[in-house]
């Protein structure tokens, strides 16, 4: 299928927050209760439509443990939107936000776009971190909010669509050269190349490995 553009996406966050059972729901929507921990990084892949306009997101899933850090330092190059992901039931998960989101801005692009996800929900009666202070945490460091639930699916599409639907938006107010790689933007094919989508420059997106 052709697209306009393609986002690169990166999921971030502890180890068994719900980040591959997040991703799992947005491109397979099935949630399957038991998952091994990824190793490393896995991989994931969906088109949308963002105002009209055919959207393909491509999205690496990153493992939390410890071990794997720094090769999830290497995806973060690259990626034009994040998800910080926490679990709202166990509150070291929020704790550990402000060391991720430290990663992301030493290793990432500085105009990506971050979208912080309070996991699980649907288990409000576990609650550790109350939906308050996850908004206020977003506001404090410029990050989307939304809490979602991998399990029941609510707010997931929401979460991977407004991220996009912000990129979008930078890309129209020209925050982006799109001619770097490190934006974590390919155009397609035949698509102009400039902020107003009105430049003359095309570049072929055909190659999204």
């Amino acid at each position: 299928m052709s697209y306009d553009y393609l986002f690169k996406y990166i999921i971030i966050g502890d180890t068994g927050v719900g980040k591959s059972c997040l991703l799992l729901q947005f491109t397979d929507k099935r949630f399957q209760p038991v998952h091994d921990l990824t190793i490393g990084v896995e991989f994931g892949a969906r088109m949308v439509t963002i105002d009209g306009r055919p959207i393909k997101l491509q999205i690496w899933d990153t493992a939390g443990q410890e071990s794997f850090r720094s090769i999830t330092r290497s995806y973060y190059r690259g990626a034009a939107g994040a998800l910080l992901v926490y679990d709202i039931t166990r509150r070291e998960t929020f704790n550990h936000l402000a060391s991720w989101l430290e990663d992301a801005r030493q290793h990432a692009n500085p105009n990506m776009t971050i979208m912080l996800i309070g996991n699980k929900c649907d288990l409000a009666h576990r609650r550790a971190v109350s939906k308050e202070e996850g908004e206020q945490f977003a506001k404090e460091n410029g990050l989307l909010f939304l809490e979602a639930s991998a399990r029941t699916a609510q707010n997931v599409e929401e979460a991977f669509i407004k991220t996009a639907a912000r990129i979008l938006q930078n890309i129209q107010e020209g925050v982006f050269d799109l001619s770097n790689e490190s934006s974590g933007i390919k155009v397609g094919y035949g698509r102009p190349q400039g902020p107003s989508g009105d430049g003359t420059v095309s570049q072929r997106g055909g190659c999204c490995n």
